[in-house]
């Protein structure tokens, strides 16, 4: 069986790997605002941070 002489470094395995691209940045809606959005990710709308069409925090207000 051959094996190879040294070790691939990670630069030349990661050039490689670079080949792949995406074409455009995919985007979700959210189910209760109705917001584009990148998929996977918290996004604010109107003051509130929304996950998974859930609020998660609200933004205080400085009085």
């Amino acid at each position: 069986m051959p094996n190879p002489k040294r070790k691939t470094s990670k630069t030349r395995r990661d050039k490689r790997r670079t080949h792949y691209k995406a074409t455009a940045k995919q985007l979700a809606v959210c189910p209760t605002t109705g917001e584009t959005h990148l998929p996977h990710r918290a996004f604010w709308h109107e003051g509130k941070l929304y996950f998974k069409g859930n609020v998660v925090m609200e933004k205080e207000v400085l009085a």
